[in-house]
């Protein structure tokens, strides 16, 4: 049996508990400046794993992760939040959900979410 006592929370829910709470992080989640190329309406990042293609310009943005996972499906986001209060602020005007603005994954295959159920990460 999976419990997920926290379920219901919004991503606003966890920064405001994050703030609150002074739970320190990764400095992934804050702002910093890293190489990125645009592809498929994404930020996706600059490593030897996932090196730009052919046409595509490297750029150096301030950017935060909304979320953490393997390199090859995380995407980060522009963002100037250095703090939990920055982040919190920045999630209640966001347009666009974590993962809508995060995976990469979900947009170069149709099936990325059933397989990753299937897998057992829900």
């Amino acid at each position: 049996m999976r419990v997920f006592p926290i379920s219901n929370w919004t991503e606003a829910d966890v920064w405001a508990y994050i703030a609150r709470e002074n739970i320190k992080l990764p400095e992934l989640y804050y702002t910093h400046d890293r190489d990125v190329v645009r592809r498929e309406g994404l930020l996706f990042p600059v490593t030897a794993i996932t090196p730009p293609q052919v046409g595509e310009s490297v750029e150096r943005l301030p950017v935060r992760f909304r979320t953490v996972g393997d390199i090859t499906c995380t995407c980060p986001v522009e963002s100037f939040a250095a703090n939990a209060e920055d982040v919190l602020l920045e999630t209640l005007t966001a347009s666009v959900s974590e993962r809508g603005a995060t995976r990469m994954d979900d947009r170069a295959n149709a099936a990325a979410m059933e397989r990753r159920k299937l897998e057992g990460y829900f």
